[in-house]
């Protein structure tokens, strides 16, 4: 029998209601836990009163933004993490980092089983499920919302019927997750993928359509990981959201994506990540002026890996752990800045430079200077299309 329940609580409905339905189900007594990772929004001390209103024996609540940003983002940046090539995992990163403090919570609280509000259509139960599996496989975990058929209706009779404190009155069309790295909405119209999104679906980012001055930042970079912004020293977390701000400010960041969910459905999703995408632009632009091309080559290949396992609930896997340690090794070196112009929804590359850059002017040049031997280019050429030369004259010859 269940006696003690970690709830991963968010403040809204389905997990204010979650408090009492696990008691009033299982007879376990329930700690909400809230955890930070740079949502912003609603006051943290508020939520932590509300769960305790809501019949929770005890209500934590974590700082991890530094952590989010610097274990969890950091790794995401240096692997260019984008699943289908256009979504920088926002919620896919947040998810783990909740997972390793509700496991610590129930070892401190002697918990025997951890809970969660995600539906069964959604890719966060497999996050929340899978991770918890990796680090305590022992703990048993509880999804009311899954498992029970709440259906929102339901959750809001049960609210009320216990005098809840949630305001039913307040709910948004949208259902909203965010943090430091950005902000995901779906659901209302947002579920017809031929609409175009309403304006007031967005937070972070302003209209991309209307004039502005641009604005130009430079980013400066240690080994793959942000630490500068226009020659100013600043940590990760601060770095991001002095960028959402700017980047947002001119709409860059805007996603609107036909996604496939791990579950095998398809859903429509609108991502604003203004930081995410300025960042990304940039490191992605360093490497190609730093790595060696074989090394980059292979490491397009990793990146593509790495956000699937993320974004597929692995991050506690040895396969991610594998794959860090290819990036950590190739990201040696990507230091240097990078200039973008931010105007338009885009973050644009102007400009790039590295102590440990590739670009040899004297190769490159057409101009006077050029060191690059030209007369040694035939030869090249001859052996490299030997091969397909041999090959297209047996084709030859076998069919005249």
């Amino acid at each position: 029998m269940t006696e003690r329940v970690v709830l991963a609580y968010s403040g809204g409905l389905d997990t204010s209601v979650a408090i009492g339905w696990i008691g009033a189900e299982t007879g376990a007594e329930v700690v909400a836990l809230a955890v930070d990772v740079g949502q912003g929004g609603e006051d943290l001390e508020a939520i932590r009163q509300r769960a305790l209103t809501c019949g929770a024996v005890e209500s934590i609540v974590v700082d991890a933004s530094t952590e989010f940003a610097e274990s969890f983002v950091a790794p995401a940046i240096r692997s260019n993490a984008l699943y289908m090539d256009r979504y920088p995992l926002i919620s896919s990163l947040s998810r783990p980092i909740i997972v390793k403090h509700l496991v610590a919570a129930a070892r401190e609280h002697g918990a025997d089983a951890i809970a969660h509000g995600c539906t069964g259509k959604g890719n966060d139960q497999v996050r929340f499920e899978v991770g918890v599996s990796a680090l305590a496989p022992g703990l048993k975990v509880l999804a009311p919302v899954r498992d029970s058929g709440m259906t929102r209706d339901k959750a809001i009779a049960f609210a009320e019927e216990r005098g809840l404190p949630i305001d039913v009155s307040k709910r948004s069309p949208y259902s909203i997750d965010q943090n430091l790295w950005g902000r995901t909405a779906e659901c209302g119209i947002l579920e017809d993928p031929w609409a175009q999104p309403p304006e007031d679906v967005f937070v972070y980012s302003a209209d991309p359509t209307v004039t502005r001055t641009p604005d130009e930042v430079t980013i400066s970079f240690t080994d793959g990981v942000p630490t500068g912004l226009d020659g100013r020293a600043l940590p990760l977390a601060a770095l991001v959201a002095e960028l959402n701000t700017r980047a947002g400010a001119h709409g860059v960041g805007r996603i609107d994506l036909v996604e496939d969910r791990l579950v095998g459905i398809k859903s429509r999703e609108i991502y604003e990540c203004p930081a995410a995408i300025t960042l990304l632009t940039a490191h992605r632009d360093l490497e190609d002026l730093t790595l060696e091309r074989d090394v980059a080559r292979f490491k397009r290949g990793v990146d593509q890996r790495w956000g699937e396992i993320v974004y597929d609930g692995l991050w506690y896997s040895p396969l991610r752990a594998a794959l860090d340690a290819f990036v950590d090794a190739a990201s040696v070196g990507v230091t240097g800045d990078v200039r973008l112009r931010l105007a338009g929804g885009v973050a644009q590359v102007v400009g790039r430079r590295s102590p440990g850059s590739l670009y040899d002017h004297a190769l490159a040049t057409y101009d006077a200077g050029d060191q690059f031997d030209q007369g040694d280019a035939r030869g090249f050429i001859e052996l490299w299309g030997l091969p397909t030369k041999v090959w297209a004259a047996r084709e030859q010859r076998l069919n005249p």
